[in-house]
């Protein structure tokens, strides 16, 4: 069965706790939240001239 967005971050935390401790997972969680770069930008790069279509299937990762 499928797990809720909630879920999967409590996991995604579970985890970096475990493997970097409370401190350093904080840290990569405030890195991650910050983001970088002009999405808007890049997008109009990436996908202003494919249809529709051709941007889900690399997103499933569908040859």
């Amino acid at each position: 069965m499928a797990k809720t967005i909630s879920e999967v971050k409590e996991i995604g935390w579970d985890v970096l706790v475990e493997r970097l401790g409370a401190s350093d997972a904080t840290l990569f969680i405030l890195e991650y939240e910050k983001g970088y770069g002009d999405y808007t930008k890049d997008r109009t790069k990436i996908f202003d001239k494919k249809p529709l279509e051709e941007i889900i299937e690399e997103i499933k990762g569908e040859d």
